[in-house]
């Protein structure tokens, strides 16, 4: 009997040291799953309008280390069951009109169909890596390069060219004043010539990226400036901003 009561005790025992080993390792490993968690707790159609925050981290997509808050709309006119993010992607802050010029609000640059964005400050250009003025490739942006999914989560990704096509129409957008005025507030964030990656036209032209291709050498844009508006194909070699959308 002393024998059986031993051993009954000694496996209870037993239980409780690997439960509390099981505890140990669930609390050390607790950080780890709440960053991989709030990572996908982003605006769904039941929930855009809240803010969501984002670190960026600098490598092969983010050319700089910040953290970025982005507000999200949605009821956008010609798209309204998508969450769109208010500013572009790697903006420290929403423009404060159309012809913003800092660099705060144009955000970052990417050419067609690469993950690499680029930050410029006005004078550099940020990576300084060999700038691409070259792009000869028939193929939309894929799903493993879109910035908008790499940065900001799952579901998130780039416009297609029918998305900013329905919201230009639906927006009439003719000139500048009209995407800035949307609930989207877009403004002249400028480029990044195809040659050598120089900035162009910051507080003048607003460029944005679709995910639709042209053909091998260029791909579709939204393009304003001040008394223009219009669905375009451009070089997929130039740098343009990008602005994110979700399901």
């Amino acid at each position: 009997m002393p024998t059986l009561e031993f051993s009954r005790l000694t496996i209870i025992f037993m239980k409780n040291r690997i439960n509390h080993i099981y505890l140990i390792a669930l609390i050390a490993l607790l950080p780890t799953i709440l960053i991989n968690c709030a990572k996908d707790i982003t605006p769904t159609a039941s929930t855009c309008g809240m803010s969501i925050t984002i670190n960026h981290v600098a490598g092969s997509v983010a050319p700089d280390n910040k953290t970025v808050t982005y507000g999200t709309v949605t009821n956008i006119p010609g798209e309204p069951t998508k969450c769109w993010i208010t500013q572009n992607l790697g903006a420290s802050k929403q423009a404060i009109a159309v012809d913003d010029a800092t660099e705060a609000a144009a955000g970052w640059y990417w050419q067609f169909n690469r993950k690499q964005g680029f930050k410029h400050d006005g004078t550099t250009l940020t990576p300084a890596t060999t700038w691409i003025s070259n792009s000869n490739e028939n193929s939309n942006w894929i799903a493993t390069n879109d910035p908008c999914t790499l940065e900001l989560g799952n579901g998130w990704r780039l416009p297609s060219r029918t998305e900013w096509s329905n919201v230009h129409a639906s927006g009439n957008w003719f000139t500048c004043n009209a995407p800035f005025s949307s609930g989207l507030k877009l403004h002249a964030g400028g480029y990044l010539d195809l040659s050598d990656g120089s900035l162009e036209n910051r507080g003048f032209n607003g460029l944005y990226w679709s995910s639709t291709q042209h053909d091998e050498s260029y791909g579709w844009t939204l393009d304003f400036a001040c008394a223009t508006s219009f669905i375009s194909w451009l070089y997929k070699a130039n740098g343009y901003t990008t602005r994110c959308l979700k399901e």
